[in-house]
């Protein structure tokens, strides 16, 4: 038996970008063969090339593959090749019969594609190869896909396929190895004869099986390495002389492994080991994993069969899973469609949610839950407090802006402030509800505080050698049990509780979209509906003028020329006709002003403000009774882009209620000004020392017709103000009242 090789220390620091696929060597326990262009020709050859009677090694290069290995033909590799375009892994030829310099030798013979080569493997015979044959095999695979059907769960398939593989390749210990999302791996079965240590249970870190290698597992299922301790034989030459690269040896059944895996396996006091790659759906899902206190070699055909009881357990074990999804996203979508029909019922979707908050946990299976508006914050369940939410919130909407779902198991990971809520918030499932403004429902997740069972220190996976300099790492040493408490983390979200949440903001958005076309669809109503009064009221306002200034003109008429024939009672009953209907013109004469400011156009030019309130208050002042004391206070208004004739009116209203309402004072002070700029636009106001009013009822000040005064103490037809609002809204501004 050859000795250990003495392994040279491994560069680790970039281990996860080691060219393990193009080390250009092999494994000792067979040769092989690159070759190029029609006629395959050889152009590479490992340096074990056995000598053939009348064809000695060192004259292979350059020949082609007839001369070389006549014993095979080449229209079996170019069928065999042609079958499985495209395909991953070795395609198996049987077994050739060669004489060699040492006497005949049996080799298991497999070819795959390495770019535009063809590479040819020839894998010695294991010695117990017949105990490996079909006649023996059959049965086992027969028991075994019968006892996948019975199997009740993950775990028990798990289970029946680690015994299986032992008993058929007679490894010391063999593993099934699941990897999680972070790509640490876990033993989630084992069977072995008690020479190896148990691994059951062990999670190992995600850089012992680095990115580079687990695409090769996925690439090439099936590797072996009989004897760790082999001394790895050169490809010659080391580059495809046509493209002066080195040979591309993912599919390779021989290729020799990384001196860190190598390193890795003495630590693990194991000499031979065998690994199949469990694919789900096209994706790793795992491994099995076998070792050996010894040497160990394992036929071509048990391997095989290993192949086929895994891709049978990948099969059934894919089914189970899709079948416990199925079943989760049946429950899942039960809660969904009562939400939706309580959403629908109310006229803000929302408060369907809050009118049922055990279904809106349950769609998730959330321990609390919220919805957040830039306004208002909803809680459900147990979750942080108001002002907690509310930083989630802000973070999302800083950090998460767009996205229209994050889930997360560790919120504090991502959100360090999230560590003092990890009691009712680890994990974060969160859903943007609207297109346009950050609203979210949030859902939150506990704290699951777990203690992991590590095969050795994951945060020693690889160790510097002090005599190697700074760039210069060992593989980890120690295997031992090392636990560690894992905390801030929730229990993960399901892929059907993820896309149930998607499926819910996918119809909260078409309900609040629907909502939108509804109002759009009720506002352009509305908009028709007030152009018809508009119409209407311009119309009769116009023609009742003529009528209300006829029955004031001819009773004033009648007052003077006829008034000394009346008594007492018949001048004051004409009286009350002129005060009447001289106040039903006024308001015919306002109501007229009003329907005219949705028809005219602007005329828009810069207006000196200033100029505008001194005309107005000159205006004003002739009408004031002279006992009345008014102190104006008019600041520096500067100049707006406005129409002159409608910003005259709107001065005229305000500054007529301000005298109005402030002739109960000694003195009234009336004060005009402008405020500092607000996120650009200009704030004009007017103050007054009068009566004021109750801000109960502010809503209804800017109504046509609203009063909140009785007119027997000021008079006036509830129009004035009215008309300020529209004034100001159709130049784009807003008004408001504070009393």
């Amino acid at each position: 038996m050859a000795s250990m090789r003495s392994v040279q220390p491994a560069e680790l620091t970039a281990c996860d970008r080691e060219p393990i696929h193009i080390l250009g060597t092999l494994q000792p326990h067979g040769f092989l063969l690159a070759l190029e262009g029609p006629e395959l020709r050889v152009v590479q050859a490992s340096a074990n090339l056995p000598d053939l009677p009348g064809r000695p090694a060192d004259r292979a290069h350059g020949r082609p593959l007839r001369e070389v290995v006549p014993e095979l033909g080449e229209a079996t590799i170019r069928q065999a090749l042609a079958t499985q375009p495209g395909r991953d892994g070795a395609t198996y030829l049987g077994t050739l019969v060669l004489e060699t310099g040492t006497g005949l030798r049996a080799y298991d013979l497999a070819a795959h594609r390495s770019g535009a080569l063809t590479v040819l493997e020839f894998e010695e015979s294991a010695g117990e190869a017949a105990a490996g044959g079909l006649d023996t095999l059959y049965p086992r695979l027969r028991a075994f896909i019968e006892a996948l059907h019975g199997a009740s769960s993950v775990a028990d398939l798990c289970g029946l396929l680690a015994a299986d593989i032992r008993q058929l390749t007679g490894f010391d210990r063999a593993l099934v190895y699941r990897f999680d999302r972070d790509w640490h791996g876990t033993v989630v079965a084992e069977d072995g004869n008690g020479v190896l240590p148990s691994y059951l249970d062990l999670r190992f870190p995600a850089s012992d099986i680095p990115a580079q290698a687990r695409e090769l597992y996925r690439r090439n299922r099936l590797r072996i390495i009989p004897d760790a301790a082999y001394e790895p034989v050169p490809i010659v030459p080391a580059r495809t002389p046509s493209t002066g690269e080195p040979l591309d040896l993912s599919q390779s059944v021989l290729r020799s492994v990384s001196p860190v895996h190598v390193e890795y396996m003495r630590n693990m006091g194991t000499s031979a080991s065998m690994s199949i790659s469990i694919l789900v759906e096209g994706a790793l899902w795992g491994l099995i994993s076998c070792h050996n206190k010894g040497p160990r070699r394992v036929p071509l055909q048990t391997r095989n069969a290993c192949d086929i009881l895994t891709q049978t357990f990948a099969l059934q074990l894919a089914a189970k899973e899709r079948g416990a999804l199925a079943e989760q996203r049946l429950a899942l979508g039960a809660i969904q469609a009562r939400l939706l029909a309580y959403m629908a019922e109310e006229e803000n979707f929302v408060e369907g949610f809050l009118k049922h908050p055990e279904d809106v946990l349950a769609l998730t299976d959330a321990g609390g839950a919220a919805i957040v508006t830039g306004q208002r914050c909803h809680l459900m369940g147990r979750t942080p407090s108001e002002r907690q939410v509310r930083g989630v919130y802000e973070w999302l909407s800083s950090e998460h802006a767009g996205a229209a779902v994050h889930a997360t198991e560790a919120l504090s990971e991502e959100y360090p402030a999230a560590k003092t809520i990890a009691d009712t918030a680890s994990g974060l499932l969160a859903i943007s509800i609207s297109e346009k403004y950050a609203s979210y429902v949030l859902w939150f997740r506990p704290e699951v505080v777990q203690t992991v069972r590590w095969g050795g220190d994951p945060k020693k996976a690889a160790t510097k050698d002090p005599a190697g300099g700074p760039d210069r790492l060992h593989p980890r040493k120690s295997f031992e049990t090392w636990k560690e408490t894992v905390q801030g983390r929730s229990l993960p979200w399901s892929v059907p509780e993820i896309d149930t949440a998607k499926d819910l903001r996918a119809a909260v958005l078409g309900i609040v979209l629907r909502r939108a076309e509804e109002l759009a669809s009720l506002t352009e109503e509305l908009q028709r509906s007030n152009k018809e009064l508009e119409a209407f009221s311009y119309s009769v306002s116009h023609d009742l003028r003529a009528p209300f200034r006829h029955i004031v003109g001819y009773a004033e008429l009648l007052r003077s020329r006829e008034g000394e024939k009346f008594s007492e009672r018949g001048r004051r009953y004409v009286d009350t006709i002129i005060e009447a209907a001289f106040s039903a013109g006024t308001l015919v004469d306002n109501l007229l002003t009003f329907s005219q400011m949705g028809r005219n156009a602007l005329n828009r030019i810069p207006c000196d403000m200033n100029q505008l309130v001194e005309d107005v208050r000159r205006k004003m002042i002739r009408d004031i009774p002279l006992e009345r004391a008014i102190r104006w206070q008019v600041g520096a208004l500067g100049r707006a882009q406005a129409d002159p004739v409608m910003m005259r009116l709107v001065i005229e209203n305000l500054l007529s209620n301000a005298v109005k309402y402030t002739r109960g004072q000694a003195e009234a002070v009336i004060e005009v000004g402008r405020e500092a700029d607000r996120d650009g636009e200009a704030v004009f106001y007017v103050r007054d020392n009068g009566v004021g009013f109750d801000m109960a009822y502010v809503n209804k000040l800017f109504g046509v017709f609203q009063r909140l005064h009785r007119v027997e103490e000021f008079e006036g037809t509830g129009i004035g103000l009215a008309n300020v609002r529209r004034i100001v809204e159709r130049h784009g501004g807003q008004v408001r009242a504070e009393g």
